[in-house]
């Protein structure tokens, strides 16, 4: 059988390494895709695999249907929202994530970015200190956890809401539980955004809700892009000029707030969360043992669709 890896953003050297020892010594036949030009391509390299490993890579209805011996994808991260869901179900192909293996990259990048903005993006200005701030924490899960821990050991108060997690469980993870999200953000100091890009979550995170937050506030996105209202967040900050954003994911209007507002938005080059050496070692090897263990005994554990 035969896997592909398919990677316009390659996994590091040593994770690729890693996922062909795996698949080679079940068996598997290995061939990689990375960095390609055109969706064409991977939609012409899917054509005879069984099994398919990516990370933010498309997987479109075209890439299913032109896949006819697919099987199985593995999204080498948490969130797979780049994968049709409606249409691997219809093709019978499984769909897995592998949660929990970038979390505690994307945790220390959310810190470090409160401590970029805090400190005024390491310019000569006067600066702020985290400790003794309040933390709000949308979503408390892997990384929610680890963010909230970092957190705590800097000294910041932290609060957390999740609509999936009892107060007791929020609590147990070292957390405040908070019952809104009014009271969440008029609450943080920083608020940083863990939750996916859902029909129910894109373009929440608006006007409104931003403009709740107290003097000084930042608010922190290493989640996705499409959360954001970012005709909302333009007009927030041009009314809140004590208001920062900062985010891993670049919106589209990242020019305009740049030119409006300087130091007080910052968006990385490219996604970044994922971007360590450990975390890409971390996933690839999770999702090449994960279609080891389905085709062996048809373990479906991380399945997202159903």
């Amino acid at each position: 059988m035969k896997v592909l890896i398919a990677t316009q953003k390659p996994f590091a050297a040593a994770a690729v390494a890693g996922i062909k020892e795996i698949l080679e010594k079940g068996g598997y036949e290995v061939q990689l895709l990375e960095k390609y030009a055109e969706q064409a391509d991977l939609v012409k390299a899917v054509a005879d695999v069984n099994a398919l490993i990516i990370r933010s890579d498309k997987v479109t209805a075209e890439v299913l249907d032109a896949a006819k011996e697919l099987k199985i994808v593995v999204r080498a991260g948490a969130g797979y929202d780049n994968v049709d869901l409606a249409a691997a179900t219809a093709h019978g192909v499984v769909v897995m994530n592998t949660p929990g293996q970038n979390s505690n990259a994307v945790a220390e990048l959310a810190i470090a970015m409160m401590i970029f903005m805090a400190r005024t993006q390491f310019t000569p200005a006067t600066g702020s200190e985290v400790q003794g701030k309040t933390l709000g924490i949308q979503a408390f899960g892997n990384v929610g956890r680890l963010v909230g821990a970092k957190a705590k050991a800097l000294g910041m108060k932290v609060k957390a809401l999740d609509p999936f997690l009892s107060d007791e469980q929020i609590a147990a993870g070292g957390a405040e539980p908070v019952h809104s999200l009014d009271e969440l953000y008029a609450g943080s100091d920083y608020l940083s955004l863990h939750i996916p890009a859902l029909p129910s979550t894109i373009g929440s995170i608006n006007y409104d809700l931003i403009t709740k937050m107290p003097k000084g506030a930042t608010l922190v996105n290493t989640a996705r892009k499409e959360v954001i209202d970012e005709a909302g967040l333009e007009k927030a900050l041009e009314e809140r000029p004590d208001i920062k954003y900062v985010t891993d994911v670049a919106p589209d209007n990242l020019a305009v707030l740049q030119e409006k507002f300087g130091l007080r938005v910052f968006a990385t080059p490219k996604k970044m969360g994922a971007q360590t050496a450990e975390a890409n070692i971390n996933a690839g090897l999770a999702a090449a043992r994960q279609i080891v263990d389905y085709f062996a005994t048809g373990n479906t554990r991380f399945q997202v669709n159903k």
